[in-house]
């Protein structure tokens, strides 16, 4: 009780100190009043500059929120109460406004967006539905307009050019989905004029439960859809079939063998496998290429060493094996056991598929992907506003650092909530509640029926049909007519059966004759696994102030009802002596008690997915933060120079010996290096390198490399430097979507560590951790052997250009002249 009381005396003193600011906000009232519309206007341009002086926020609140419901009342006729201005400090605060329906949730927010948008940072209203955004924008921004602010509408079918346009006025109005998208685009383009979004400074969400609860674990992905890439496999293994195998020479001196002859080399201790010279002229001509490293090749290499790995380094009934001749079994190698499921990440698993001809199975591509949990959290503020939120407040203030204020409503409630009526049946509880709704239809009460599912809306409006009872049925088969059916289902003899769409952001009004009849009665059909959803429901009726009814029908066959404390009801209808019906706040109880249970349960596997997420964002922060290092400068080259180094170091270590005196394994160095890419006149000779340490060798071959790579580039450097970049970026973004979809994999399989004792998600941090480290070392390597096999054609002199572009222009004519001939030859 003690800990109950200091939780209420906790909100009471939030509330008496919101009480105390929305009285200074007040006490302006007069003052604003007196301003014309030009001296209240500039009262933008004021705040603006007092904030460049070094005035917070804060010190502007009372007066700025002062200004905003003076200017709402000029321009739309309404001036936000006082408990509105209460719900609109929170929202300035960081929290959440938790607003009865009918309170006017929509211009509580107008004060605190205002305000806020004050810093020119850009302030996100943030809606479930287009609908509702662009309504909005229309009808408060009106308010914004007015007060010299510009305001944006984001929509779905606006170009990169408008979407830019809108989020760079003071206040954007947009939806959840929408803005998550755009913030995934941002991040895939390839030059930085193509962003939309100019940063994530503050956000209101409407309706804020339905998008950081309800719909937070469902992520939003970017996808490349199936990336028929099959042929690709099937005609890389096709022509790395055709390789000759190398011939090696052993070196009696070095105790190494060196390559004589071959189309491939394979480097053992790294498991690489590369083409050599010889290998890159046949590519070339198999795939009709000029030249196997242009940029555009980028993806038919990857496919090509794929190909080369499944064929010459991968060996079946050892790392795999073929299924009943349709399907690759990968075998692990410490247990020797097969792992059906598991699939090989980065494409190889179907190069190996296409080497053993067994059906090729296209990979689907997800290029980007991030979850509303850790997308919000982005925002330095968060905030928000709803008329359910309450019962989620742990979860809001663990994940988001966001309390609940529960706002007082302006005029007190109403409306009554009774008891839940239990029926043993389904069929018997539908029978009453159809008997219900003929009683109130006959006196002329508008009714509301909420049901959970389309079939039972349409299963009650059936019933209510043979009863001859005219009404209205609102769900996702009907929604295009949900704003007529809304506006009516206030009026006198209206029925309304409406699913869950009915219980967020529908304000129905009543007439004064429904007011005597005793205003709008919502019976519901059974109960929701959460109560916020019932809250909702019930909250269509008694809005400011007016009167009206809620009541549940529950039977024992209700999901909920299975799966929590059937036994006990059973008993309680046994010892109540009926058999029929069951009035009792002790059942209600009980029910609520099921969903607290449920909404625990629902609230741990959020927990969970965050601390999964959780690893991922931190890893596409690094990522993106690297992707935009790149994009916003000039030139990589300075990048590219540490990628050089890094590479370098790896093949350096890689082939250290180790032990108290660490040599390093000067041939298989150079065959590391020659695998990599370097050319021949580039490699530090073998007896220069003899008898140094570690970290000489790491200098004097990075010299050798860098060197020799930039006296190459060096005659078309500034026509190479954005080529550069290029290549930078596509590397990143490629191995970035191949580690999401390995990250997918190692997730779905993780929960399979518990069986050895292990923790699931500490194996996944660790697993996560390592694959991470060795996807950035891929990046590196990728790039680096890239730019070393690169051959510069840009150095051609502007006549020869044009002399290759009339030979093209020439050949391209005659095909088309030949074009005819085939078709009339047929």
């Amino acid at each position: 009780m003690a800990l109950f009381g200091g939780l209420f005396s906790e909100e009471a003193r939030e509330l008496k100190q919101l009480e105390k600011i929305a009285d200074k906000v007040l006490a302006y009232d007069d003052k604003m009043a007196a301003l014309s519309d030009d001296e209240l206007r500039n009262k933008t341009v004021e705040y603006k500059e007092r904030l460049a002086k070094g005035e917070t926020l804060d010190d502007l609140l009372p007066e700025a929120f002062a200004t905003a419901r003076e200017a709402a009342f000029r321009v739309i006729g309404e001036k936000p109460y006082k408990v509105q201005i209460e719900g609109s400090i929170a929202m300035h605060r960081g929290d959440i406004a938790e607003m009865k329906t009918g309170e006017g949730k929509t211009l509580t927010a107008t004060m605190a967006v205002y305000l806020n948008a004050l810093e020119g940072k850009g302030v996100h209203v943030i809606t479930v539905n287009e609908y509702l955004a662009g309504r909005d924008a229309a009808w408060m921004g009106e308010i914004y307009r007015f007060l010299g602010m510009s305001v944006g509408v984001n929509k779905r079918e606006l170009s990169a050019a408008e979407k830019r346009e809108a989020y760079a006025s003071d206040i954007t109005y947009t939806t959840n989905s929408e803005l998550g998208f755009d913030y995934l685009r941002d991040n895939m383009v390839v030059d930085v004029k193509d962003r939309v979004l100019r940063g994530l400074y503050m956000a209101i969400i409407d309706e804020v439960d339905s998008v950081l609860v309800d719909e937070s674990r469902t992520p939003l992905i970017i996808s490349g859809g199936e990336k028929k890439t099959a042929n690709f496999y099937v005609a890389a293994d096709r022509f790395v079939k055709t390789l000759t195998a190398p011939e090696y020479e052993y070196d009696k001196l070095t105790k190494e063998k060196n390559l004589i002859s071959g189309d491939y080399d394979i480097d053992e201790k790294t498991r690489q496998v590369m083409l050599t010279d010889d290998g890159v002229v046949k590519a070339e001509k198999f795939f009709n290429l000029d030249n196997l490293y242009d940029l555009e090749n980028t993806q038919l290499v990857h496919h090509i060493n794929q190909a080369l790995k499944a064929n010459y380094i991968m060996m079946r009934d050892v790392e795999y094996v073929v299924s009943d001749d349709k399907e690759i079994v990968i075998v692990d190698q410490f247990t020797g056991r097969m792992m059906p499921g598991r699939a090989y990440s980065d494409g190889l698993h179907q190069a190996i598929e296409a080497k053993e001809g067994v059906p090729v199975k296209e990979e689907t591509s997800t290029l980007a992907t991030i979850t509303y949990q850790n997308f919000f959290r982005l925002y330095e503020k968060l905030a928000g506003m709803t008329g359910t939120a309450k019962t989620e407040e742990e979860e809001f203030l663990n994940t988001y650092n966001m309390r609940v204020v529960v706002i007082p409503t302006n005029r007190p409630i109403a409306r009554k909530d009774l008891p839940d009526e239990i029926y043993g049946r389904k069929e018997d509880k539908y029978k009453a509640l159809v008997r219900k709704v003929k009683e109130l239809y006959e006196i002329g009460q508008p009714v509301l029926v909420g049901t959970i599912a389309v079939e039972v809306s349409e299963l009650i409006s059936d019933m209510l049909k043979k009863e001859g009872i005219p009404h209205e049925v609102l769900n996702a088969k009907n929604h295009a007519r949900e704003a007529e059916i809304i506006a009516n289902a206030g009026r006198p003899k209206s029925v309304t059966i409406a699913t869950n769409m009915a219980g967020r952001g529908t304000d129905i009004k009543l007439t004064k004759e429904s007011r005597e009849l005793g205003g709008l009665a919502v019976l519901g059909s059974e109960r929701h696994e959460s109560r916020r959803i019932d809250n909702q429901l019930r909250g269509r009726s008694g809005r400011q102030g007016d009167p009206g009814f809620s009541r549940f029908y529950v039977s024992l066959e209700d999901s909920l009802m299975v799966r929590f404390g059937t036994d006990k009801l059973k008993a309680l209808f046994s010892a109540m002596g009926s058999e029929d019906q069951i009035e009792s706040k002790q059942v209600t109880r009980s029910i609520t008690m099921a969903q607290k249970k449920v909404e625990g349960f629902n609230f741990d596997s959020r927990k969970n997915l965050l601390d999964y997420d959780d690893v991922l964002r931190r890893q596409r922060e690094i990522i993106y933060a690297q992707r935009n290092k790149v994009l916003e400068s000039d030139d990589v080259h300075d990048m590219v120079r540490l990628m050089f180094e890094k590479v370098i170091d790896q093949a350096v270590e890689a082939n250290t010996t180790e032990g108290r005196k660490a040599e390093v394994d000067i041939p298989g160095l150079m065959k590391s290096l020659e695998v990599l890419g370097a050319k021949e006149e580039s490699l530090a000779k073998a007896s220069e390198l003899e008898g140094k340490s570690p970290e000489e060798i790491k200098k004097i071959v990075f010299d050798t490399l860098w060197e020799g790579f930039e006296k190459e580039i060096s005659p078309a450097k500034t026509q190479f430097l954005p080529f550069e970049k290029k290549v930078v970026l596509r590397n990143i973004d490629r191995n970035w979507i191949e580690h999401i979809d390995r990250m997918d994999k190692l997730r779905s399989g993780i929960y399979l560590r518990s069986y050895a004792q292990n923790n699931p998600l500490q194996q996944y941090v660790q697993e996560g951790f390592d694959m991470f480290e060795e996807m950035n070392q891929r990046i590196d390597r990728e790039i680096v052997s890239f730019l070393l096999k690169i051959r510069i054609n840009l150095q051609i002199t502007p006549q020869e250009a044009t002399k290759k572009a009339l030979q093209n222009r020439v050949q391209q004519s005659k095909k088309a002249k030949a074009e005819p001939e085939k078709e009339l030859a047929k």
